[in-house]
């Protein structure tokens, strides 16, 4: 039987998490384990459930709050080049979970298929935005999805078809502990049109978000009918700091953060977003963004 041990040459003792995450914040890992093969994340997996060990998963950190204080156990980074491949046959797309949506958005795109281009501008790997089911008002990646294959915390392989699996705002019943591959059916399009279409998404998302900063995406989910960055900006806190993390002033749902910035400070305005808007709305804020 294998030991945690026989993993040193991929293992990384405490490391720095803030360079892994979009807000820049956070600890040390205090095992860091970065998989090159399926094989051997299902090998990894399986030896911390064995020896009890916490795991954790590691995409792109787009929509990720590390503590300051760190994390404790294995945090899996799923960045090698065969878990994040992407290939396509005919109208089927595959893609690994450590694929960036961007680039699986692009590869469908350059093959001549539309429907993921709903997601351009929205960061993240697959692995992360089947989870949360990311989306806008254009779409969710969940209606394209045709089967996931997944790991469980035991290290067992499955795979899930589409009959079995629900997606709504912002949540899926993709409850695994790894996402492993998934597979799309998209729909054959003019390249010309659908670039047309990215084109326009793009700008309004420029227009209207602060994507030159360093920011975790949206931090919170919308209410049903109502706009969290609405709510959060009539409360008066648009531009409010705290240390060196701010609510954005181009849209209130989104936390940046500067030089010198902590997770503290982060969750500081979080807390302080969610109590005035309670108070002021009586409408409770409900996390988007995950916190380690």
């Amino acid at each position: 039987m294998r030991s945690f041990r026989d993993f040193a040459e991929i293992t990384q003792r405490d490391e720095m998490l803030d360079q892994h995450t979009w807000l820049k914040v956070g600890g040390p890992a205090q095992f860091l384990v970065r998989p090159r093969t399926r094989d051997e994340l299902v090998q990894v997996v399986a030896t911390c459930h064995e020896e009890q060990i916490p795991v954790h998963v590691l995409g792109s950190g787009s929509n990720l709050l590390v503590r300051d204080e760190g994390v404790s156990g294995v945090v899996l980074h799923l960045g090698s080049a065969e878990l994040g491949h992407v290939t396509v046959d005919g109208n089927r797309v595959r893609a690994g979970a450590g694929a960036l949506l961007s680039h699986t958005i692009s590869e469908s795109v350059k093959a001549g298929l539309g429907g993921l281009d709903a997601l351009v501008g929205i960061p993240g790997t697959i692995g992360g935005a089947l989870h949360g089911n990311a989306g806008g008002k254009s779409g969710d990646i969940g209606q394209f999805v045709k089967s996931v294959d997944v790991l469980t915390a035991s290290g067992e392989q499955r795979t899930r078809r589409d009959e079995e699996l629900s997606f709504s705002y912002r949540q899926s019943s993709l409850n695994e502990l790894i996402l492993l591959e998934a597979e799309f059916e998209l729909a054959p399009e003019s390249y010309d049109l659908i670039t047309h279409r990215m084109r326009k998404l793009w700008i309004m998302k420029k227009a209207t978000q602060p994507l030159v900063f360093q920011s975790a995406g949206c931090i919170f989910k919308n209410p049903r009918g109502m706009s969290a960055g609405l709510l959060i900006d009539q409360a008066g806190l648009k531009g409010t700091r705290i240390g060196h993390a701010e609510i954005s002033d181009r849209h209130a749902n989104f936390i940046v953060t500067h030089t010198g910035a902590t997770a503290r400070d982060v969750l500081r305005l979080i807390d302080l977003a969610r109590s005035k808007v309670s108070e002021q709305f009586g409408v409770e804020l409900e996390l988007e963004v995950q916190i380690w």
